[in-house]
């Protein structure tokens, strides 16, 4: 599989980040269809060049659909990157690019979307979250000729509409990602860099986001342990996918009472964050991608996944005529597999002031070579010292 550089693709992704909020909305009455926009060309402008890769030429009859799922391309994490990486590879290679939003948050739309998306000419879908295991489990069959590219999907995901396992055909493409070992990075650098009452606000309970705070908790446990220091953490999951004064609320408690950053996990929740950390000078760590450029300053770092380095192998495979590696696959992608997690390391995105570059490398090739494991249990809270307390807040 070929490989792409992790802080590469997601800033230049993110170069034309638009308003953020992962839109929770049923949207409108019908699917909505739209085309590649200006903001998403320039970004697939500046991808291809740093990428530096060569133009292929590529049959006219192709075409790159994606979908939605109950956010929209503008949340500033994974239908926003996941949309830009398919648009900077269309513009790359001459293919045609739209995505496609479902008129409701139901399975029942998703595949009406797809079906929208291949009724246009969609030659390949890609879908990002675990939203569309049941529309893969339905549409794989019935569209043989069609190539799916599931994102953020994992085996478990991929059931029909009457509730059964189906696995996946030979025409799909699933991965899921160790967001353990993001989290377990991003609590690590955290403690390391003073900061001794912690927080993590998560979206819904999936899979993901749970990896994602159970590493972070393993994280800070980590560096309390090696530095002997006396670390609290407030966790929660907010059961949503967006900010609302309720959340909001939490959050200006959790700051008031000494909560100093907190790792905020799950879409559009992070506005709640942002707002009640201006109003006490708090900090946040954002998920997915390096939220820094939209946020400033307030964001220290952010546990990032691979997604457009995910979905730009798939699609390379597709287009290159080497399916045969994808087909019938479902992958969990981690640092043994590639630059697929991380930190952002460039200068600007760098928001730690005592925990350094050097450090994070060390850490980060432990992950690597595995000399450092993290669990990826999500029915077990993890243990911790007699450094760490967790409040696991109902």
């Amino acid at each position: 599989m070929k490989k792409r550089t992790l802080s590469v693709l997601l800033a230049a992704s993110m170069a034309a980040s638009m308003l953020a909020g992962c839109d929770s909305s049923n949207g409108t009455a019908e699917t909505t269809k739209v085309a590649e926009t200006t903001a998403a060309a320039d970004v697939a402008e500046t991808t291809a060049a740093e990428a530096g890769a060569e133009n292929k030429e590529v049959s006219g009859d192709q075409m790159i659909a994606m979908i939605t799922d109950s956010g929209d391309i503008t949340d500033e994490s994974f239908n926003q990157i996941t949309w830009e990486t398919c648009v900077a590879y269309g513009k790359e290679h001459g293919i045609e690019t739209e995505y496609f939003k479902p008129a409701e948050d139901t399975d029942e739309e998703r595949i009406n979307s797809i079906d929208l998306a291949i009724a246009e000419g969609a030659t390949v879908v890609v879908m990002p979250g675990y939203l569309f295991g049941p529309a893969i489990a339905e549409e794989q069959e019935i569209n043989p000729d069609v190539t799916f590219i599931g994102i953020d999907i994992t085996d478990v995901d991929v059931v029909n509409l009457s509730g059964e396992a189906t696995g996946v055909k030979d025409n799909v493409y699933i991965c899921s990602f160790e967001e353990e070992q993001a989290g377990y990075l991003a609590g690590y650098g955290a403690v390391k860099d003073g900061y001794t009452s912690l927080g993590f606000l998560g979206g819904i309970a999936v899979p993901a986001v749970i990896r994602y705070g159970y590493g972070y908790v393993q994280g800070i446990n980590a560096a309390a342990e090696e530095m002997g220091v006396d670390v609290n953490v407030k966790y929660y999951y907010g059961g949503q996918f967006y900010g609302d004064d309720a959340i909001t609320a939490k959050m200006e408690g959790w700051f008031a009472d000494g909560t100093q950053v907190v790792f905020a996990c799950g879409g559009g929740i992070y506005t709640s964050v942002v707002d009640a950390a201006k109003e006490y000078d708090g900090k946040l760590i954002g998920v997915d991608v390096d939220q820094h450029a939209k946020l400033g300053d307030i964001c220290i770092t952010s546990a990032m996944k691979g997604l457009g380095s995910a979905v730009t192998d798939a699609l390379d495979a597709y287009f290159n005529n080497e399916w045969s590696s994808h087909a019938g696959k479902s992958e969990i992608l981690g640092l043994g597999q590639g630059d697929y997690l991380g930190l952002p390391t460039d200068d600007a995105s760098w928001g730690f002031k005592t925990f350094t570059k050097d450090e994070y490398e060390t850490i980060l090739s432990g992950l690597k070579d595995g000399s450092i494991s993290v669990s990826n249990d999500t029915e077990n809270q993890p243990e911790v010292g007699s450094h760490v307390t967790v409040d696991y807040v109902q």
